[in-house]
């Protein structure tokens, strides 16, 4: 099995920044991609970015609009979100994901294997 633990959430004022982190262990041999879920409360989980994890190709949903960046860490099984000019709207729980196949473009959630327990972002005005 994998584990994957986020990090660098937090508390952050509107137009500001946030650095997400998720680091993998365990059987992480068959890893395929790695990647970012979010999901507000009582909403439908919604994907952010995702990277292959040999390729290095990278995918990003439409309302990122080049605000976020997706990067990996082999040598520490670490993938990185870089999260640039937040808006309120973006306050939620963003959830690590990793998958043992390829995906789609986009990825689609079933698609992925292991989920971390989430890292809460918020986001003032």
């Amino acid at each position: 099995q994998v584990q994957l633990v986020e990090s660098g959430g937090g508390l952050v004022q509107a137009g500001g920044s946030l650095r997400l982190s998720c680091a993998a262990s365990g059987q992480t041999c068959g890893r395929y991609a790695m990647g970012w879920f979010r999901q507000a409360p009582g909403k439908e989980r919604e994907f952010v970015a995702a990277v292959s994890w040999n390729g290095g190709r990278s995918y990003y949903a439409d309302f990122v609009k080049g605000r976020f960046t997706i990067s990996k860490d082999n040598a520490k099984s670490t993938v990185y979100l870089q999260m640039n000019s937040l808006a309120t709207e973006e306050t939620t729980v963003y959830y690590c994901t990793a998958a043992e196949a390829r995906v789609s473009d986009p990825p689609l959630p079933k698609e992925f294997d292991f989920w971390g327990q989430g890292t809460q972002v918020a986001v003032s005005s």
